[in-house]
Formats: C-alpha cells, sequence, structure tokens
C-alpha cells in the first residue's frame, strides 16, 4: 500500500500545483483588470482547495506507515540531525499543513467578499502566501533540502 499511496501523492502533487498557479493567475488577473468573480473563478477557487485537501488526506496516511516518519519518530534525537529524515518527518509535513490551512482561510474570506475584486484580492494574497510555502517545501529533484522524483510510477 505504501508504494501506491506515494505515487499517487507524488501525482495529485501535479494537480495542487496546476490547480494553484491557475487560481493564482486568474486572482491576479481578475484584481489587477477588475474582471467580475463568475461561475469558473468559484470553481477554479473550489477546485484548487478540493485538491489540496485530497494531497493532505493522502500526506496524513503516508505520514502515517512511512518508514523514514517512523525512523524519525523512533529514534528524535539522532533523527533530527539528519537532513533528509528530518525534511520527511517535521518540515515537509508540519509547512505542507501550514499552507493548506492559509489556501483554506484564503477561499474561505474570499467566498465571504461582496465585491469581485475583494475576492480576487483574498484569493491572490493568500495563495500566494501557501504558494511560496508550498513550493519550497516539495522535495523537487532540484531541491537543497532533499530531493525526489518529478513524477513516480505505479
Amino acid at each position: 500500500m505504501y508504494p501506491f499511496l506515494l505515487a499517487l501523492h507524488s501525482l495529485v502533487r501535479w494537480l495542487v500545483v496546476i490547480t494553484l498557479v491557475a487560481s493564482l493567475f486568474n486572482a491576479y488577473r481578475g484584481w489587477l483588470q477588475a474582471r467580475p468573480f463568475g461561475a469558473g473563478s468559484k470553481q477554479l477557487r473550489i477546485a484548487t482547495v478540493t485538491a489540496a485537501h485530497i494531497q493532505l488526506v493522502l500526506g496524513i496516511c503516508l505520514y502515517f506507515i512511512s518508514p523514514l516518519v517512523h525512523y524519525f519518530l523512533q529514534h528524535f534525537g539522532e533523527a533530527v540531525k539528519m537532513r533528509e529524515i528530518r525534511f520527511f518527518g517535521m518540515e515537509h509535513s508540519s509547512m505542507m499543513l501550514l499552507s493548506i490551512i492559509l489556501l483554506t482561510i484564503g477561499s474561505a474570506k474570499a467566498k465571504r467578499k461582496t465585491s469581485a475584486r475583494e475576492q480576487y484580492k483574498t484569493i491572490a494574497i493568500w495563495y500566494s502566501i501557501a504558494f511560496v510555502i508550498l513550493f519550497f517545501s516539495i522535495p523537487w529533484g532540484f531541491s537543497p533540502l532533499t530531493h525526489r522524483p518529478y513524477y513516480r510510477p505505479f
């Protein structure tokens, strides 16, 4: 089950990144060009948060069955000094959780705004902060913290 969840988590990462980038592009364009907040913008906002929440559930499942995390929790004193194990045991999970919390708050706040410009602005600000945290917490192939393949086959 672990290899399947890991591959699925790797695949859904791209869904999160793509919907988040699309949401950011849409939000900044709508905010700066004073566009109406239509059904497409609403669906994109919801799709981004939904993809992030699906990724969160997969990540939580992986956290409890991962051998790296298991080692981290069992040997905390020594594991916290190991970059890769610390990254997956503590940094990746906490920063991703924070990023998803920020996306959720931004989505909820945007939903309550009355003007389209305010909705776009709210999404642009909250999602931008979440994106920066998320981007630097993903184990990209070029990451100096730790790296993983861009795609894991099933």
